[in-house]
C-alpha cells in the first residue's frame, strides 16, 4: 500500500472518531465544548417602577446568573406606558424587548389585541408559565397640602372627591370663598400630563367614575357634552401641563404651593417624595384614599413572538423569579410600592408606609370599589378631547 493511501485512511479514521465521539457525547448528555453565549434580556419598564427594577437588575447582573451555562444580562429601558403602547402598535420597538412591564395590565391587553389581529395568535399570554404577572402594585390617592386639606374637609366634608375638587376649582372667589387664605389664590389642581404619563389619563378616567358613580366607563360617558364641560372646568384648574410633564409629585416637592394645592397621584410617587416635601416646606402633604380606587399592577409580560429565542424567553423567566423572590420584593417597599409576593409584609419596621402613616398612608386600604380598566376607544376619546380642549388651548 502506498504512503499516500495510508495517510488517506488515517485521516478518514480520525474523522470517523470525531463524529462518533460527538454522537456519544450528545447521547450521554455530556455538555459540548461550545463557548457560552450571553442571553440578553431587554426590559422596557414603566417609569414608576423603573428605579426598583433597575436596582434588582443591577443585583441580578452582579450575581452572575446563568441558564444552561450561558450568562444572563438584563438591560432596563425606562418608558412611559402610553409611549410604549404606541411603539408596539406601530412596530417601532427597536431593538425588540424581551419583556414589557407597563403601568397596568390593560395596556398589555390592548397591545395583544392589536397583534392578535395581525398574527392570528397571542403574543402576550394570560395563562401558563409565561403568563403576565404583577411584580408590584400601587394605586391612586389624594395628596393635598395639610392647610388646604383642612379647609376642604371643613367646607365639603371628610372624604375628598373629584366633585369636591371640581367645585373648589370653579369657585369664583378662590380660596377665601372656601374658608382659606387670600394669598392662596385659586385652587390649583395637580394632574400629570396625559400625553406624557399614563397617570394623567387614568386620573381623567377616575374623575369620570366619580362623576357617574360607577366603576366601568364607556365611550358614551366620556363623549357626553355635559361631562366634557365638567371635565374642562376641572382640568382648567391645572396650572401648566407642559411644565408638569411626567413627574408631578417631584415638581410638587421642588416648587411647593406654586405648582399646585393637591391632586390624585400615584401612591408610590407620593411616598418616595414625602421626605423631600417635609424638609423643604413648612407643612406636610397629607394623603386621602378615594372611594373609587384605581390600581396599577405593573405586569411582567414576556414577548412570545418568534423574534426572541426560547432561551431568551427562559432567561426572562429567571429574572421574573428573581424579582418576585422575598428578598427583592422587600426592596420594592422602599420605593413606595406594594409587594406582589404575599409572603412579604408591607408593615415592617423600616416600611415607609409605617413611617408616614401620620400623613395618611395605609398598609391596608379599607375600600374595595375598584375602577375597571378602560378599553381602547375610551382612552382615545379622552386623549382627543384633551388635545382639543386643554393641551392645545
Amino acid at each position: 500500500m502506498s504512503k499516500t493511501r495510508v495517510v488517506f485512511f488515517v485521516l478518514i479514521g480520525i474523522v470517523l472518531l470525531v463524529v462518533a465521539g460527538s454522537f456519544i457525547l450528545q447521547r450521554t448528555g455530556v455538555p459540548s465544548l461550545k463557548a457560552p453565549e450571553t442571553l440578553n434580556v431587554r426590559v422596557v419598564v414603566a417609569l414608576p417602577v423603573e428605579p426598583f427594577v433597575r436596582e434588582a437588575a443591577n443585583r441580578f447582573n452582579a450575581e452572575g446568573h446563568t441558564l444552561d451555562g450561558n450568562p444572563i444580562q438584563v438591560t432596563v429601558i425606562p418608558m412611559d406606558g402610553l409611549d410604549a403602547m404606541g411603539r408596539w402598535e406601530r412596530e417601532e420597538m427597536d431593538p425588540l424587548p424581551t419583556v414589557w412591564i407597563p403601568d397596568s395590565r390593560y395596556l398589555v391587553e390592548l397591545v395583544n389585541a392589536t397583534y392578535k389581529e395581525r398574527r392570528g395568535r397571542d403574543i402576550f399570554l394570560t395563562g401558563g408559565e409565561y403568563r403576565a404577572r404583577p411584580i408590584a402594585t400601587s394605586l391612586f390617592c389624594w395628596g393635598i397640602w395639610q392647610s388646604r386639606d383642612e379647609v376642604l374637609r371643613e367646607h365639603f366634608g371628610e372624604d375628598v372627591t373629584w366633585r369636591d375638587i371640581h367645585d373648589a376649582a370653579i369657585t369664583r372667589g378662590g380660596w377665601p370663598e372656601l374658608g382659606g387664605e387670600p394669598e392662596w389664590g385659586y385652587f390649583k389642581l395637580v394632574v400629570p400630563n396625559p400625553r406624557k404619563n399614563v397617570g394623567g389619563l387614568m386620573a381623567m378616567v377616575a374623575a369620570a367614575g366619580e362623576y357617574y358613580g360607577k366603576t366601568r366607563i364607556e365611550v358614551a360617558d366620556v363623549t357626553n357634552p355635559e361631562f366634557q364641560q365638567w371635565l374642562a372646568e376641572l382640568m382648567g384648574a391645572v396650572t401648566d401641563f407642559s411644565s408638569l410633564g411626567s413627574y408631578s409629585v417631584e415638581n410638587l416637592a421642588l416648587f411647593g404651593y406654586s405648582m399646585g394645592d393637591g391632586g390624585q397621584l400615584l401612591e408610590s410617587d407620593l411616598i418616595t417624595n414625602m421626605a423631600g416635601i417635609q424638609t423643604r416646606w413648612v407643612e406636610p402633604m397629607v394623603v386621602r384614599y378615594p372611594e373609587y380606587i384605581t390600581w396599577f399592577d405593573f405586569p411582567y409580560t414576556i414577548w412570545m413572538g418568534d423574534e426572541t429565542t426560547a432561551q431568551e424567553k427562559n432567561a426572562a423567566l429567571e429574572f421574573e423569579r428573581y424579582l418576585l423572590s422575598p428578598e427583592i420584593q422587600q426592596l420594592s417597599i422602599g420605593y413606595g410600592l406594594r409587594p406582589a409576593n404575599p409572603e412579604v409584609a408591607i408593615d415592617g419596621e423600616n416600611s415607609p408606609f409605617v413611617q408616614w402613616q401620620d400623613e395618611g398612608f395605609m398598609t391596608v386600604v379599607p375600600r374595595s370599589t375598584r375602577m375597571y380598566s378602560p378599553d381602547r376607544e375610551v382612552l382615545l376619546a379622552l386623549l382627543r378631547w384633551f388635545d382639543l380642549n386643554v393641551y392645545e388651548r
